[in-house]
């Protein structure tokens, strides 16, 4: 059988910037071949924060598939059951928020990762074989290999346990959610903050001790990002539908009301 082709841990995996953009507002399929057509590499389905739900999440990610940008899901915390069901229905990765300990990652690699790895229940073939026949076995293999795992680090008892969470196996990548984690430290939107940048020097070492990958999330000053991603950062969210939207549509009003008429 052959393997499943996830463009996230392809860029991942050439030492690129495996760039993200998160759907939390739009609902129509066509937002994959898009942002696929604009140079990104993953979806970052928003489950934790508005409405966007399993249905429209599912849609979504199977329009990924088609249009080769990898439909990587967050889920709110400890929802394994919503999870499995994206990965069922063509997800080729899960977020977890909140993970705070090697313990909590060893069960989200449990819940997520077919046996050998983990004990997630075989639910069949589904759209990453577009529904064809085939071996399960072989499937389940592929798609460990293929889903990304993501764990977000968002407060400083994640940050004292980086290096025990990166050495989880099946853990993949190591994400730090820079808004709640300052939010945690006390220092609120300080993204320049030097005990941020703690953050993430110890965070990037720790993944790079364990063969894993860090990752950014919630910094779009392209400034800052440019901080953190000089400093190791790779896997990269790179902003959201509805900023990106307005900045565009911001910018053309603006130069439309300054054309003398």
């Amino acid at each position: 059988m052959s393997a499943v082709h996830n463009q996230a841990r392809a860029a991942l995996q050439a030492g690129r910037l495996s760039l993200g953009f998160t759907v939390r507002m739009v609902r129509s399929v066509e937002i994959a071949p898009a942002t696929a057509a604009a140079g990104y590499d993953w979806l970052f389905l928003d489950c934790e924060h508005g409405t966007l739900g399993l249905d429209a999440a599912a849609q979504i990610a199977v329009a990924g598939l088609a249009a080769g940008i990898a439909p990587i899901v967050r889920v709110p915390n400890g929802e394994y059951a919503m999870a499995t069901r994206m990965l069922d229905a063509g997800a080729l990765g899960i977020v977890m928020p909140h993970v705070d300990t090697a313990e909590e990652a060893r069960e989200v690699v449990e819940k997520l990762k077919y046996p050998p790895l983990g004990h997630r229940s075989m639910g069949g073939i589904g759209p990453h074989y577009g529904l064809r026949g085939a071996s399960v076995g072989d499937a389940a293999m592929a798609l460990n290999a293929a889903c990304l795992t993501v764990v977000m680090l968002e407060t400083p008892r994640a940050i004292e346990n980086a290096a025990a969470i990166a050495a989880v196996p099946g853990i993949d990548v190591l994400l730090i959610g820079s808004n709640d984690l300052c939010a945690e430290m006390g220092i609120p939107g300080q993204f320049t903050h030097p005990r941020l940048e703690d953050a993430y020097r110890r965070t990037v070492a720790a993944c790079l001790a364990a063969g894993k990958y860090p990752g950014m999330g919630g910094i779009y000053a392209e400034p800052i990002m440019a901080t953190y991603v000089g400093l190791g950062a790779r896997f990269i969210l790179a902003g959201q539908d509805s900023a990106f939207m307005l900045a565009g549509a911001t910018a053309r009003a603006g130069a439309l009301r300054a054309m003398p008429v």
